[in-house]
């Protein structure tokens, strides 16, 4: 289940219906997280998900869902030193 305090940084999702376990869903959750959430939804992200998940999820980011400080942060935090398609994850707000 996932609780209903992270319901800020799923805002389009009914987490009642999200199946936390899925592989797809973790990543939306940990990406979401980990790019927008506050310290008491970063500790549940790292209580349910392994580090190899979550280092995924930084690793091979989602397409334009992340700001950039946030990716840098936790790549940095990782030791990740290669991104993949770094540039198309950062989230712009101002394509041209």
């Amino acid at each position: 289940m996932v609780p209903s305090f992270l319901q800020p940084y799923l805002a389009s999702y009914d987490l009642s219906r999200l199946d936390k376990n899925s592989p797809a869903v973790a990543k939306e959750i940990i990406t979401e997280v980990l790019n927008k959430g506050d310290e008491k939804a970063v500790n549940w992200v790292f209580g349910n998900y392994t580090l190899a998940q979550i280092r995924e999820a930084v690793s091979h980011p989602q397409r334009g869902v992340w700001f950039e400080e946030s990716l840098n942060y936790w790549s940095k935090m990782f030791k990740i030193d290669e991104i993949k398609n770094q540039s198309e994850a950062i989230l712009n707000i101002n394509p041209t």
